[in-house]
């Protein structure tokens, strides 16, 4: 690939970054994360609640979780129907019941074996005043070509943003050469044709780009295990737009040891000292 189409579909990728930050339903309006109790949750703006609101009614209305499902009962609706005794679907069981409220959305989701709701605010400044994210210029120095090498029935113990750590499998890891040094880095499933999902730390966290590393997926390897890993494509976690997202942090094992000077800086540019 030519220099000139590299940069052309590094930055189409951009452009599709920034619209789906931009979504109703993104990490741009995430505005809450409640964690659930066995039994009756109480759901609304009133801070005594289990589950608080960031704006409209000081109750509006319970989620109730029994041996490990949980049922809605309020003023929220969904598809359209009042919610009553609702059963909700949390996202690590397919898609999730996706309730409304006004402006507000909401889902339960499963971390670590513990149940939550999570809120979206569709009409958040983060979302109104979005107008993308600093990255350095992109340089094909920085698409380089790996070998994969797999790794079945590897597991890893991935730790994440609430201070929990879970075992995931590993399909895969990328070996590659960055100014004559040979580097590793650990792949979680990143897709059916076999991409990798690479959470990786760099010399460049904490001031830079994130502190807790950041995001990124490789190419699909080829027959003679061949694969590109384009870290002009590498992307801030969600944890950089909302302190209640849960995201994976980099293990030891992914923490390299050289600056990538490609791919998302920190985001808001501002903030970027006190990553």
């Amino acid at each position: 690939m030519d220099g000139r189409a590299h940069g052309a579909g590094v930055e189409s990728w951009r452009a599709q970054r920034n619209a789906a930050l931009r979504r109703e339903i993104g990490w741009l309006t995430l505005v809450g994360l409640g964690w659930l109790r066995e039994g009756a949750n109480r759901v609304g703006s009133d801070p005594d609640n289990e589950v608080v609101l960031p704006s409209g009614q000081a109750r509006a209305g319970t989620v109730v979780v029994s041996n490990g499902t949980a049922t809605a009962t309020g003023d929220f609706t969904h598809a359209g129907n009042a919610a009553r005794s609702l059963p909700l679907t949390s996202d690590t069981d397919g898609d999730a019941t996706m309730l409304e409220l006004g402006t507000i959305r909401l889902c339960l989701i499963e971390r670590g074996g513990r149940l939550a709701i999570r809120t979206w605010d569709t009409t958040s400044s983060a979302r109104r005043d979005f107008d993308g994210i600093d990255h350095w210029p992109v340089d094909g120095r920085w698409r380089v070509d790996a070998r994969y090498d797999a790794t079945p029935g590897r597991t890893l113990e991935v730790p994440d943003a609430l201070g929990t750590v879970e075992e995931q499998a590993s399909p895969g890891e990328v070996v590659f050469e960055l100014g004559s040094v040979i580097h590793r880095l650990q792949g979680l499933s990143g897709g059916e044709s076999g991409e990798l999902w690479l959470v990786f730390a760099d010399g460049t966290n904490g001031a830079e780009s994130y502190g807790g590393g950041r995001f990124l997926y490789t190419g699909v390897p080829d027959a003679d295990g061949r694969v590109s890993v384009d870290f002009n494509r590498a992307y801030n976690p969600p944890c950089v737009f909302s302190p209640f997202a849960t995201c994976p942090l980099p293990w030891p094992e992914n923490r390299l040891d050289v600056r990538i000077e490609a791919g998302e800086r920190m985001w808001p540019i501002e903030d970027r000292a006190l990553a």
